[in-house]
């Protein structure tokens, strides 16, 4: 992707080396004191300079980048990461020549590095081309697989300049950190000798970055994107209504005031289906849901808003009810409404929902920063829940149930020591979108029937865990489902579910099994490009159609009447019930 930008074929030295300036020749008669001296030349800006190995290794890793990924990419996404492809390719050149250099210790000829430069000019030229022409035919047969209008031809240029900018950014970056571990290595070898000054000085360049890039600018980040959706949280979106019922967390009879829910927490329990809109869509009188929440603005500790929680859901009623729920939530507090909603439906109303924030921070940012805060509300609200419903006679108790959505189904793993423990302590779990990290997801995936795909795995003949890429998947293998009835719904176009930092240097199972029916059968690993690739698809996770990415809306009522088996529920149902919540 930068073939063009070399301007010296006759170094390959990172940044070529100054000609030295000529000088007058011996003898040469002197300037008359009276001449008058030419007008000073304006130095022109000098152009970056790129060696033919670094070139060489940008260019491939450059328009590697322009292969299928898990979702759509639009052209100002697809030039970053050829960008970042291109940057790390043109490292990975100047080090595999610097290796080469080491051991042969000599370089080319200037006529051998002349020719080099016309024959990658050329090819460079005719791949970065080709590649455009691939990557758009690409583009055009994922936007079609996830029933989305393909992008138009022109974008092409757009990716090429996004991609120089970025690239050209970076490698400006590498080079100065290279100079000052120079300058570094120069003033430490007036008092060490060079073997050991320029070791200290390339460990100390590298510490600062590390203190810059975590230290300093991560978290300034973090703590910015902290302040910035704290204040968010104040609000109240179009829609959400204080309730007046009193089985909702922020009415008048509530325990937990309106204004602590927070912008989430005010969504969750202002929202939801009325009892006349379940009972027109059962027939039959229905009652009114019971939602609870703890936003942070609560205060105190993760366990005194998980507590706080418990005796607003005792107050609420919400251990009389047929079916209760402990929801984790994903990083800013949010519940899916589609995942509530369709659980009201099933039931008539006859539910508790209870909920507990424990982030500012969206999904895709406390996925990188949150992960213990998610880890410990998860233990806290279960705990606490588990140790309320316990207390009740046998008889008497609700059945339990557990869901979280991404960030939320790592979170509520962690209230569990494995799953026989979830076997013990509820009647069956509903996860959505599990990130690659989660424990128990990855243990279930890894010890799966062989020949089943990581994508959609059998575990245990499907008797108590189940995996589904589509809801009807639940309904295999077809072997029974005891009870409690753990299912994963999981896109095999979801990059939270297929991101993990082995990406770099590992191929993934999910993409040597058999393809799925919404992922490029074109996609393929490649070292370092494949990690980027995906790691801007988390990104834009959502923004695809229900069924493809990290976009579970649907599946939810197929997913709850599974894992929950409400009494009467029919395939009729589900498929009004489907098509009300994709309405919604």
């Amino acid at each position: 992707m930068a073939t063009g930008s070399a301007t010296n074929p006759h170094s390959d030295r990172d940044g070529g080396a100054d000609r030295p300036a000529p000088v007058a020749a011996e003898g040469a008669p002197a300037r008359a004191a009276s001449e008058p001296s030419a007008p000073p030349r304006r130095r022109r800006p000098r152009l970056p300079r790129y060696t033919w190995s670094g070139t060489t290794g940008a260019l491939v890793l450059g328009c590697a980048s322009l292969t299928p990924s898990l979702l759509p990419r639009g052209w100002l996404l697809q030039g970053l990461i050829a960008g970042i492809s291109a940057a790390i390719g043109y490292g990975a050149g100047v080090g595999a020549a610097w290796l080469v250099h080491e051991i042969i210790g000599r370089r080319p000829s200037p006529a051998v590095r002349r020719r080099a430069w016309q024959v990658l000019a050329a090819a460079g030229v005719v791949l970065g081309l080709v590649m455009l022409w691939l990557g758009q035919r690409w583009q055009r047969e994922i936007h079609q697989l996830m029933g989305l209008e393909p992008p138009p031809g022109y974008r092409s240029a757009g990716i090429v300049v996004a991609a120089v900018l970025v690239f050209a950014a970076l490698v400006g970056v590498g080079r100065a950190a290279r100079r000052l571990t120079g300058w570094l290595t120069r003033l430490a070898g007036r008092l060490l000798p060079h073997r050991l000054a320029r070791p200290l000085a390339v460990v100390a360049v590298a510490t600062l970055a590390v203190f810059l890039l975590n230290g300093v600018l991560f978290q300034g980040l973090v703590e910015a994107a902290n302040s910035a959706f704290s204040v968010k949280d104040d609000g109240t979106e179009e829609g959400a209504v204080r309730p007046e019922a009193p089985q909702r967390s922020g009415s008048p009879a509530s325990l937990v005031t309106w204004e602590s829910l927070g912008l989430q927490g005010r969504n969750f329990v202002g929202a939801g289906p009325t009892p006349e809109e379940l009972g027109a869509f059962s027939g039959r009188p229905a009652l009114e849901p019971v939602r609870v929440y703890s936003g942070l603005a609560a205060g105190g500790e993760v366990a005194d808003r998980a507590a706080l929680a418990v005796r607003d859901l005792q107050r609420a009623g919400g251990f009389d009810r047929q079916v209760l729920v402990v929801v984790t939530t994903t990083g800013t507090g949010w519940v899916d409404p589609a995942a509530s909603d369709s659980l009201e439906y099933l039931f008539n109303g006859d539910t508790a929902m209870v909920a507990m924030q424990y982030s500012y921070l969206p999904s895709w940012l406390s996925f990188l920063v949150d992960q213990a805060k998610a880890r410990d509300a998860g233990r806290a609200l279960f705990d606490a829940v588990y140790g309320a419903w316990a207390q009740l006679p046998p008889d008497r108790r609700p059945e339990l149930f557990v869901y979280g959505e991404s960030l939320g189904t790592f979170g509520g793993e962690a209230a569990f020591s494995g799953l026989a423990d979830i076997e013990n302590r509820t009647d069956g779990v509903l996860w959505a979108g599990p990130p690659n990290f989660n424990e128990l997801w990855r243990g279930l995936v890894a010890d799966r029937a062989e020949g089943s795909p990581e994508w959609l795995p059998v575990y245990g003949d499907g008797r108590t865990v189940r995996f589904a890429d589509d809801a009807p998947d639940l309904d295999r293998p077809a072997g029974p489902w005891d009870r409690p009835r753990v299912a994963y719904l999981q896109n095999a176009s979801d990059p939270i579910v297929w991101w993990s930092p082995r990406l770099i240097l590992s191929r993934p199972d999910w993409l040597e099994d058999e393809p799925a029916p919404d992922v490029s059968p074109e996609m393929t690993w490649i070292p370092l490009v494949t990690f980027w690739q995906v790691t801007a698809d988390l990104v834009f996770s959502t923004g695809v159609p229900d069924g493809h990415g990290h976009h579970y809306v649907t599946d939810y009522v197929t997913g709850w009447a599974r894992v929950a088996d409400p009494p009467g529920w029919t395939l009729a149902a589900g498929d009004r019930l489907a098509e009300l919540i994709s309405a919604g």
